[in-house]
């Protein structure tokens, strides 16, 4: 996984409201650092393997890299997308690729999973 470098500048403060908050769904996004991060202030990343808009991270991978979920009734608004996965689900995603969470983020702001191999 990479760390998606996303520029404060393309950002809109309308970011926040992009999101909304239901059971099992990714609470308001914003920017941290010069990264995306979710309500929590967890890092979200893209995957590089993840190709037109489609989440190929899926069973260990999504154990691993949980995809940000987003509600079933979400709509796009600016770069901010969603995709859905093979299971029907939907989830965030930022320019068309889907973004996710690292499991083994343990804080707000980690970035760990930047590069992972």
């Amino acid at each position: 996984m990479r760390l998606f470098p996303i520029l404060a500048i393309s950002m809109s403060l309308s970011l926040t409201a992009a999101f909304t908050t239901l059971a099992h769904a990714e609470p308001a996004a914003k920017m941290a650092g010069g990264v995306l991060v979710n309500a929590s202030g967890m890092t979200l990343y893209t995957f590089d393997k993840d190709a037109g808009g489609k989440s190929m991270c899926k069973g260990p991978c999504a154990t691993l890299w949980p995809p940000a979920a987003a509600p079933a009734d979400a709509k796009p608004e600016g770069e901010l997308t969603i995709v859905t996965r093979d299971d029907g689900t939907k989830q965030w995603a930022f320019k068309g690729k889907p973004v996710y969470t690292y499991a083994s983020d343990t804080k707000a702001g980690a970035i760990t999973g930047d590069n992972f191999k």
